[in-house]
């Protein structure tokens, strides 16, 4: 499915929208700036006065008008293991495994028991083995380290992970804003 990538009036991506709701912005005149090419064609009504059917030119990439809902430095955004599995490319954080999709565990490097949160920064993919070894122990008392470090991605690297069909237009804005120590940045 085609999505259209929402921005702000200074391109802080607000979220991903479906071509109707796009066609309302562009209807509405709340549209300040498009990036991107053409990516959908929508027709509406034809006038009585001049004949001619409306067209409206849907861009890949759209800003619109008014104030920011979503704060830049501000967002911590939502986990999902699908989200998880992306940050972290599919690689156990303990033995290095490439691990499929659904094989995966997302682990908690603290066990929710020991009072580890359900955040970002205490989440990593796991394969099943080192799951099962490691237990409910932190790393250290499994005599396990990890082999890289969870972080929080940023809301540019969260429209990524999202997982749309990103895309070329899109991809190229989004990259040209990633962290530059951000693990999506050799992958897009």
């Amino acid at each position: 499915m085609l999505h259209i990538l929402k921005l702000d009036v200074s391109g802080i991506p607000q979220g991903w929208i479906n071509p109707e709701e796009a066609t309302k912005h562009y209807a509405e005149g709340s549209i300040s700036w498009t990036l991107g090419n053409p990516v959908a064609m929508m027709r509406g009504g034809v006038s009585r006065l001049s004949g001619k059917q409306s067209i409206i030119e849907l861009h890949s990439i759209i800003a619109t008008k008014g104030s920011a809902k979503i704060d830049l430095f501000n967002v911590t955004p939502a986990i999902t293991k699908n989200k998880l599995f992306r940050r972290d490319r599919g690689v156990c954080a303990y033995c290095s495994d490439h691990v499929s999709e659904p094989d995966a565990e997302a682990e908690h490097i603290v066990p929710a028991s020991k009072g580890g949160a359900y955040s970002w920064m205490n989440l990593v993919i796991s394969c099943r083995a080192c799951n099962q070894k490691k237990g409910n122990r932190t790393p250290e008392k499994a005599g396990m380290s990890l082999i890289y470090a969870p972080y929080t991605p940023s809301l540019y690297e969260d429209m990524i992970l999202k997982g749309r069909n990103i895309l070329a237009d899109q991809m190229v804005f989004l990259s040209a804003n990633l962290p530059k120590n951000s693990r999506l940045y050799k992958a897009s």
